[in-house]
């Protein structure tokens, strides 16, 4: 019997043949904290007795929530993490670069066949590498920090086979809207998605990131794409030269085969108040929306900007909407600066934020208030998810978000 993608990045990092339901301790190649979760995971570290941790270059930490600091208790947790890295010797410390998961893969740190983990639960966006990427707890974090190693239950593949091409102003976030309605969210728990077929084998990197990004979405321990040449152009892009061959055999074993078509998939919208519930978007065409979110690590980067600014064209947005847009990184900040989208989002009338998560978890700005309704490119549209418990947060595309920013209302992209 073969191996899965999954199966054979634990074998080989644990030295030893490995299969899907083992429980083993696996060495990691990197580990990522932020502004939220990394000073509980510093906090336990030491709590464990940690007085270096493992390896300072295999360490990130980011700050991306709360930046710049929003309140004196944030303001309190960067001047701890930043004592900590000068302490630790980790160079791989910013406040200023963007969100950290768009940041660890714009600087190479995750790559084929490797196994990398973060203190939040999108760290599985790096599986667009081809990486074995998964989101942790602080406790467990401040294991990895002093050890460099973590259990793992070598999680189950679902095979996610998509055929196809993509109509006009439809994309990847529709595709994972679309699936994460098919498997339900929680219908990958602990498994790993394995994203394959030939709109995969066209796809950008920026397009299998944001699918990887939002296997978490299902209860997915992780999301993967085989790395092909789209992935060692862009590794080779970021510095890292090297190849890493690894794909599932043909006769591996996974936890169940699904087939996606996208060639009638028209755009979809989540609605209220789980991912899940996707629905095309002429079903919700014509609600009002008070807020359009556009970023996120799921959906800021210049490819989704440019999606969203080929949808505005020179309009400028409904007078009742807010729009708030924010790139993902200072780099996909100067790309959209360099090539006048910033300068064309403001004519619109959109607030342009500096790199960071913004109101994705309603930590920082962009809050909602009772009864008010975000339309937003994020990952979550849980109760609260970014201000009141009686607001309600719609999940969809940049073109789609774009084009209901222009008419104050959700709107099917393709018809503007």
């Amino acid at each position: 019997m073969g191996a899965t993608i999954v199966e054979k990045i634990f074998s080989s990092k644990c030295g030893h043949s490995v299969r899907a339901g083992e429980v083993v301790m696996a060495p990691v190649d990197g580990a990522m904290i932020h502004d939220i979760t990394g000073p509980l995971a510093i906090q336990n570290f030491f709590e464990m007795g940690g007085k270096e941790v493992f390896d300072p270059e295999k360490i990130i930490l980011l700050f991306d929530h709360q930046v710049p600091a929003d309140s004196l208790a944030a303001a309190e947790n960067h001047v701890f993490m930043r004592e900590f890295a000068r302490n630790q010797r980790i160079h791989n410390y910013d406040i200023r670069e963007g969100i950290c998961h768009q940041v660890v893969l714009e600087k190479g740190k995750a790559g084929p066949g490797e196994i990398i983990v973060g203190a939040d639960s999108h760290t599985c966006m790096y599986g667009a590498t081809g990486a074995f990427a998964t989101g942790i707890g602080s406790t467990d974090m401040g294991f990895v920090l002093k050890f460099g190693a973590l259990y793992f239950r070598v999680p189950e593949t679902i095979r996610a086979e998509v055929s196809g091409k993509f109509q006009r102003r439809v994309g990847p976030k529709d595709l994972i809207l679309s699936i994460a309605k098919d498997i339900g969210a929680d219908g990958a728990t602990y498994q790993a998605i394995e994203f394959c077929g030939e709109t995969f084998a066209t796809m950008p990197i920026h397009g299998r990131m944001t699918c990887c990004n939002m296997a978490i979405e299902m209860g997915a321990k992780a999301g993967l794409v085989p790395p092909d040449e789209v992935t060692y152009e862009y590794m080779h892009s970021r510095g890292r030269t090297g190849r890493v061959s690894i794909e599932s055999d043909p006769d591996a074993r996974y936890a169940a085969r699904k087939k996606y078509d996208v060639t009638n998939l028209p755009p979809q919208v989540a609605i209220p108040h789980n991912v899940d519930l996707a629905r095309d978007v002429g079903e919700v065409a014509g609600t009002r929306v008070d807020q359009v979110f556009i970023g996120s690590c799921t959906n800021g980067r210049f490819e989704d900007l440019a999606d969203a600014a080929e949808v505005i064209g020179d309009r400028e947005f409904d007078d009742s909407t807010r729009v708030i847009i924010i790139p993902a990184s200072r780099d996909e900040y100067l790309k959209a600066l360099q090539t006048g989208l910033i300068e064309r989002f403001v004519k619109a009338g959109a607030l342009v934020e500096a790199p960071c998560c913004g109101p994705c978890m309603g930590g920082a700005f962009g809050l909602l208030a009772p009864g008010e309704v975000s339309l937003s490119t994020s990952n979550r549209n849980f109760r609260g998810r970014q201000g009141s418990a009686d607001a309600s947060v719609y999940l969809c595309s940049p073109a789609t978000a774009a084009a209901s920013a222009l008419y104050g209302e959700i709107t099917d992209p393709r018809e503007v």
